[in-house]
């Protein structure tokens, strides 16, 4: 049985705002961007967090962007297994067939799937530690990165263990052959980022130091 209901009123209300303006404005570029395909140069791969906002943080456009979120903004290592890899088929499609010169990473201050992830290690997040929880087992890709940071025994702050997440992740896209052949060629960049939701920083993943700097 389908439980599909009609758009709320607010989200109709919105969406014809746009169409009667927005897009009324700019009919000539959205209908180039149908006609013409998408180019974007770069891929985000972001945290679901409705306060993970890509696009007003960096001003773009519609069409500039190839985005993927998912919980944690993880990138899970490479798995040629047959199964089904929503992620990793993100990635693919982007490198190969989008042909993006950048891939970026980016975390964010307060993320709740890392902090799940840290009361689950310690037993206080019995529903994430079942077999049955997709979240948990999703999250369970982060667990590389927090036992290297000490694991249970370790006092580490939230900020820690979502920069670790972002490391981890960029880590395991260049296990993908056809990632680590573009970085290798030069044709591709890869770029780790973290959010401070509350006061709009931006720091970057500075692989000489080891460490996050400010933008």
């Amino acid at each position: 049985m389908n439980h599909a209901r009609p758009l709320p009123a607010y989200l109709v209300q919105r969406y014809e705002g746009w169409k009667a303006t927005g897009y009324a404005e700019n009919q000539a570029w959205y209908r180039r961007l149908s006609s013409e395909g998408q180019r974007p140069r770069a891929m985000v791969i972001s945290c679901c967090d409705s306060r993970v906002h890509v696009t007003s943080i960096f001003g773009a456009d519609q069409g500039e962007f190839f985005i993927h979120r998912n919980i944690a903004n993880l990138v899970p290592p490479y798995a040629p297994d047959g199964d089904h890899h929503g992620t990793s088929a993100a990635v693919e499609y982007a490198v190969t067939a989008l042909k993006v010169t950048h891939l970026i990473v980016m975390g964010h201050s307060q993320c709740g799937g890392a902090h799940g992830f840290h009361e689950m290690c310690h037993g206080r997040a019995p529903e994430l530690a079942s077999d049955t929880s997709f979240v948990g087992r999703w999250m369970d890709i982060l667990r590389p990165g927090f036992d290297r940071l000490g694991g249970v025994e370790a006092t580490m702050e939230p900020k820690t263990l979502e920069q670790e997440g972002v490391k981890l992740s960029l880590e395991n896209l260049m296990g993908f052959p056809f990632v680590r052949e573009a970085v290798e060629a030069g044709t591709l960049s890869l770029h780790g980022l973290w959010t401070n939701i509350g006061e709009g920083d931006l720091e970057y993943y500075d692989a000489e130091t080891g460490a996050f700097q400010p933008v």
